[in-house]
């Protein structure tokens, strides 16, 4: 009966664990396509919204003046725009989704300041107010190290184990507990990576269909007209510059992120140098 039952529990914690992870998987499966689909239905829409151009004609010249200009000066950058555009949009989605989840994953106060904490009570042999700091903080180092306090409660009474092997389970849990917490934190950054590296390519790739267009249209209408292929030319740069500034923004955002990570690690391995550390003193 008692086996049934611890292994019931293991099943529902393991079960719980995955819940996030599932969850994420859709948010990205449902993001890509979402922000694909806004992405055309403003470069044709909104973009290529007649009003944008002279004589509510969007074969023709953009407005002199206000937004339409703008607007119309981006529709006229091609079909690539549309599709950078998207990029942009999941690049933004995706940095939100992370802020928002790292944001949560650093806890209501610093992961040093806990381990700070832990150590005094754990110092004074108090486990339970340990405990109750890592409840307060909320975030990936609290549950690192709840989960080690738990073992560490449960080895204190444990008399079939030497202290060399309470020491060493104390230490898997930890791990175990690192490798739920770590992949989460680092979910969907790969997307941020993809995107600063695709992105410039894009805009050259549009750049250079433009460019190929402008020449094409110069060469078959006699006389070059240098304020034509000018305009055409910086029609076709519309690309470059919506690729440079999304892949700026997936850079930036991907360092920040990374580094966010790395301190909360650092953090983490710290907590188990500390349970561990903690357990040799006190039971010796």
């Amino acid at each position: 009966m008692a086996e049934t039952k611890t292994t019931v529990t293991a099943a529902t914690a393991k079960a719980s664990s995955h819940q996030p992870k599932k969850s994420s998987n859709l948010f990205a499966a449902l993001a890509v396509p979402i922000c694909l689909v806004i992405g055309f239905l403003f470069f044709f829409f909104v973009l290529g919204n007649p009003a944008n151009f002279q004589g509510n004609n969007p074969d023709g010249h953009p407005i002199d003046s206000g937004i339409g200009k703008w607007f119309g000066t981006v529709y006229k950058g091609g079909y690539v725009v549309p599709i950078l555009i998207s990029v942009l949009l999941v690049c933004l989605t995706f940095v939100i989704e992370r802020f928002l989840y790292l944001s949560k994953a650093k806890g209501k106060f610093s992961g040093s300041e806990l381990v700070r904490k832990v150590q005094y009570h754990l110092a004074n042999k108090n486990v339970d107010a340990a405990l109750a700091e890592c409840d307060k903080q909320k975030g990936s180092v609290g549950n690192v190290l709840k989960a080690g306090l738990k073992k560490y409660k449960e080895m204190v009474t444990n008399a079939e184990l030497d202290t060399e092997q309470k020491i060493l389970t104390i230490k898997n849990e930890v791990e175990e507990t690192t490798a739920l917490e770590l992949p989460m934190m680092e979910k969907n950054l790969v997307f941020l990576s993809t995107i600063a590296s695709v992105a410039t390519l894009l805009g050259l790739f549009g750049t250079v269909l433009g460019m190929i267009k402008a020449f094409s249209a110069m060469s078959s209408g006699g006389a070059p007209d240098s304020a034509q292929l000018a305009l055409g030319i910086s029609e076709a740069l519309i690309n470059t510059a919506l690729g440079i500034g999304t892949s700026a923004i997936a850079i930036i955002m991907y360092n920040y992120f990374t580094t966010n990570i790395d301190g909360i690690t650092y953090a983490i391995d710290e907590s188990g140098f500390t349970l561990t550390q903690s357990f040799a003193a006190n039971h010796k």
